[in-house]
């Protein structure tokens, strides 16, 4: 279960600005790149060595998730700005890559948009949030599906993708995780939503006046 937890005061945490917010930063930034070489690359540029850079980087932006994480937690710089900039970081990067991977016609639209709708849903929540001062961290379940989406995606990038018959088998299955793991992820975090507003209801009512206290 994702708990909310209240966003803490300026004075009260690090300062925003620091290396494993930068590392993140540098993740959202990579994911335009990637998905730019994507199509440059489907379009018959440089003989299709693009799309092995856009492979590398891809994986080397969604490793650096798991750096900046523990380096925040290492030096004590977990802070608000990381917690909201860092699952969007994922979202932009596996989203971009995703509708890329659409345009040049090897992923099904339907997995894109399945797995776009569920990200603009759970980051508008987490907006919402975040105005009520509360902060939605990523779930187990968030996590797992980010490490598998990853994955899959990696591996639909990957240019013997499209020639090697059982390696495609490999990434369709994992797609199919991704999806699976997306719809549930996302089903958790509605769960939570309403059982958080039911329980801050609850709290309200016990402090308004002649409630009990």
């Amino acid at each position: 279960m994702t708990t909310p937890t209240p966003a803490r005061s300026s004075d009260a945490q690090p300062s925003p600005w620091n290396l494993p917010n930068a590392i993140t930063v540098v993740r959202i930034l990579f994911a335009p790149v990637v998905f730019v070489l994507l199509l440059v690359d489907a379009a018959g540029v440089h003989g299709g060595g693009l799309r092995w850079w856009a492979t590398v980087l891809f994986i080397v932006a969604m490793a650096s998730d798991g750096v900046d994480g523990h380096l925040a937690r290492s030096w004590g710089q977990i802070t608000d700005f990381g917690k909201i900039a860092d699952p969007i970081a994922d979202k932009g990067m596996t989203g971009l890559t995703l509708i890329g991977l659409s345009i040049v016609g090897d992923v099904w639209w339907a997995v894109t948009i399945v797995i776009l709708l569920r990200e603009i849903g759970i980051t508008i929540y987490r907006v919402i949030a975040l105005r009520s001062h509360l902060v939605i961290p990523a779930s187990r379940a968030g996590k797992l599906k980010t490490v598998v989406q990853s994955v899959a995606i990696a591996c639909a990038l990957a240019p013997f993708a499209l020639h090697v018959a059982w390696f495609q088998w490999i990434t369709w299955a994992l797609l199919a995780a991704a999806v699976l793991l997306t719809l549930y992820s996302g089903v958790a975090y509605a769960v939570d939503a309403v059982r958080g507003h039911r329980a801050r209801s609850s709290a309200d009512d016990t402090t308004q006046p002649g409630g009990t206290r």
